[in-house]
């Protein structure tokens, strides 16, 4: 039950990761609930066409960091507002998912096949040492690595960066990039668990990411800590149907977003 618990909170956990490196950066990561998705659609799309779920893992993932660190690039080219940028980036990515969905498989609903079937049991062991391992990478290049410090004061003292010659600009693209990574881990991992894919499948854990940032402040542990409470109750409500019956389901759906909504009011 415990390892279900933490196996089921990965994908969650990753999204903050991502969310908190781009919060350091002062250009919140916006765009995560779309290339969640947006990644579990590509990595059954290059599974379908590569045969390989791994080649496909690896696909999908450098195709979401390159698009992100393209448009990155546009945005700080030409001096853009980066909160309107990623809002619009999010839309992109989740209306892409519906239009490659019906050009490639002539559908925009549930994507599943014999070839995209994995085993429960081994992708939860993967996607529980994957996120302890891409946590602990975090951890250590915000607190122990030069570039990691020079990440964390770019939202808040740029102009000391510039004095040390250092570009701002490079380091907000690097968080848009580390996030759009963590998020399409995130995503394909979600796809996995599901064995297919459905139309929105990040159902709002990009959101739910900030808000674990934004309560945590900014502190990996507490921001985990966030993130369990917001899976327990998101964990709580996908089974507590199989003991008490007739709970709505509407209340049952938004049972994560009340606890996030709850905890910003007392925080």
């Amino acid at each position: 039950m415990i390892f279900s618990f933490t196996a089921f909170s990965c994908p969650l956990i990753l999204c903050s990761l991502g969310a908190l490196f781009s919060e350091y950066a002062g250009c919140l990561a916006l765009f995560l609930d779309g290339i969640v998705s947006f990644s579990a659609f590509l990595h059954f799309a290059f599974t379908f066409y590569t045969g390989s779920p791994v080649l496909g893992f690896i696909l999908a993932c450098t195709t979401s960091v390159v698009l992100t660190f393209c448009f990155s690039c546009i945005v700080e080219r030409f001096g853009a507002n980066r909160f309107i940028a990623a809002i619009a980036m999010n839309l992109l990515f989740g209306s892409l998912c519906s239009c490659l969905s019906s050009v490639f498989f002539h559908t925009r609903g549930v994507l599943a096949a014999e070839f995209y079937h994995f085993s429960m049991g081994t992708t939860r062991l993967t996607t529980v040492l994957a996120t302890s391992l891409l946590a602990a990478c975090a951890v250590l290049f915000l607190r122990y690595s030069r570039r990691g410090l020079y990440l964390r004061i770019t939202g808040s003292d740029a102009e000391v960066l510039l004095a040390k010659g250092v570009n701002p600009g490079n380091l907000r693209t690097l968080s848009w990039c580390l996030a759009g990574f963590y998020g399409s881990v995130a995503g394909c991992f979600l796809g996995m668990r599901l064995s297919s894919f459905v139309p929105n499948i990040s159902s709002g854990r990009g959101w739910l990411a900030l808000a674990a940032v934004f309560l945590g402040r900014k502190k990996p542990v507490r921001i985990i800590l966030c993130v369990l409470i917001f899976c327990f109750a998101d964990f709580f409500a996908a089974n507590i149907q199989n003991y008490i019956q007739g709970v709505p389901n509407s209340l049952l759906i938004s049972l994560p977003y009340l606890v996030s909504l709850l905890m910003i009011l007392i925080r």
